[in-house]
């Protein structure tokens, strides 16, 4: 049994912190080539409907698989408090459903490295929100010029041959999932204040994922039989989701955001990196390195020199 002291103390140590940081964003990157190769698998093409379902079949198995490890961790149930169920509920509708309404269609029109890059806004939307719900967490001359600097990254990456490239079915899409994760953020260090992050997590992910698989069967969508490869890519980003938002919840629930949010940082890279290596993008044009190096140069400024302003 590991109990919510040893769990405090886990998640509070300066070193595990920073691992656990590192790999929660190393691995939502790792979802942009594991999505696109699973639409392949499942030869998902034009139909919303049939990528509502594929997301909800992942988010269903993702909340029992953090249910499940809730009950050997914490040795009880994973039983919500009356007062946290409203807090759940908002959030299985604003963060699972409705944001990966809009990342999953998102992502399929666009590619792998410039869904990374244009979802890090998120990190920016966030600063923006913070300046208005949390007292001690207005913006300043940093928050500003990094958050300034962080959307020229992403104009650089929708940017071809001098001529705008924003489709918004595409990128367009993917920033409204950004907003939906941080309203969804805003939501979910209110909830894990009444109850346990684990139980938080899972039943977010499960109701989330019980939502788009409603949708998707009453809108006609369906999954092909992709054998074993099929099954795989469904565990696996069932996998990642489970593991990602878990520890993202835990890091939020005992440290400041600013502590961890310069992590974020990673998601765009990795993203870019892993879709170059699994999907064969192209990511030598010089568009994607001053993207990266703005993006990451804009995130560390708003997260280490705007705490200090």
């Amino acid at each position: 049994m590991i109990g919510a002291t040893r769990v405090k103390k886990i998640f509070t140590n300066p070193v595990m912190v920073i691992l656990f940081a590192i790999l929660c964003n190393a691995l939502w990157g790792s979802a942009y080539p594991a999505i696109k190769i699973g639409y392949a698998l499942f030869n998902i093409t034009d139909n919303v409907f049939d990528k509502l379902l594929f997301a909800g079949v992942r988010f269903v198995l993702a909340g029992l698989m953090v249910l499940i490890v809730s009950i050997f961790v914490y040795k009880k149930p994973p039983v919500l408090k009356k007062e946290t169920v409203p807090y759940v509920g908002a959030m299985a509708i604003l963060y699972t459903a409705l944001q990966y309404v809009f990342f999953y269609v998102g992502l399929s029109n666009t590619t792998g490295t410039n869904g990374s890059i244009v979802n890090s806004t998120q990190t920016f939307l966030a600063v923006i929100l913070a300046h208005f719900i949390y007292k001690d967490d207005k913006l300043n001359v940093y928050k500003v010029i990094g958050s300034i600097i962080g959307f020229m990254g992403v104009l650089t990456v929708t940017a071809s041959g001098g001529n705008a490239h924003f489709s918004v079915h595409g990128e367009g899409f993917i920033l409204i999932a950004a907003a939906c994760f941080v309203l969804g953020s805003v939501i979910s260090k209110k909830a894990t204040q009444n109850d346990l992050p684990m139980s938080v997590t899972g039943y977010n992910l499960l109701f989330g994922g019980i939502i788009l698989v409603v949708v998707g069967i009453c809108g006609g969508g369906a999954l092909q039989d992709a054998g074993v490869s099929g099954a795989l890519n469904i565990l696996y980003l069932a996998f990642l989701s489970a593991a990602a938002f878990t520890i993202w919840t835990m890091l939020l629930t005992y440290n400041p955001v600013s502590k961890i949010s310069i992590y974020n940082f990673i998601i765009p890279v990795s993203g870019t990196i892993l879709s170059a290596i699994f999907l064969g993008e192209d990511i030598r044009d010089i568009r994607y390195v001053i993207s990266l190096a703005l993006v990451c140069m804009g995130i560390v400024i708003v997260n280490k020199f705007g705490q200090k302003a």
